[in-house]
C-alpha cells in the first residue's frame, strides 16, 4: 500500500512539474511578445496591415521553422529579433537559450 501511494505521489509531482514548465514557457513567451524591442511585437503585429502572428501560428500558415528564420534573419520591414530577445533580462534569468526563447514565443502565439 505504501509503495502504491508513493507511486501515485511521484506521478502527481511529475504531472505538476510538467504543467509548471508549460506555464513558465507561455509566461516567458508572453513577456517576449509584450517587451521585445522595448515596445513589444504587437506594436507592429497588432496593426491590420502587418502579419497577424497569432492567426498565422494558430492556422499553421507560419510554421516554427519559418518563424525562427524570420526572427534570426529578418524579412522586409521586420528586423532581426533574436539578439534583442536574448538581451531581455527575464529570458536570461530563466536560463533560456535561443531555441527555448523562440519556442516560448511560438507557443504563446499559438495559445491565444
Amino acid at each position: 500500500m505504501k509503495k502504491l501511494l508513493g507511486t501515485f505521489a511521484a506521478v502527481a509531482l511529475i504531472a505538476l512539474s510538467g504543467q509548471a514548465a508549460a506555464d513558465e514557457k507561455l509566461e516567458i513567451g508572453q513577456k517576449i511578445y509584450e517587451r521585445a524591442f522595448g515596445r513589444g511585437c504587437g506594436t507592429c503585429h497588432d496593426i491590420a496591415s502587418n502579419p497577424q502572428l497569432f492567426e498565422l501560428v494558430k492556422s499553421g500558415t507560419l510554421d516554427r521553422a519559418k518563424f525562427e528564420k524570420v526572427l534570426k534573419e529578418g524579412k522586409g520591414g521586420m528586423p532581426k529579433a533574436v539578439e534583442k530577445i536574448m538581451e531581455l533580462k527575464f529570458v536570461e534569468k530563466a536560463g533560456y537559450g535561443e531555441d527555448q526563447a523562440v519556442d516560448a514565443l511560438y507557443a504563446y502565439l499559438g495559445s491565444k
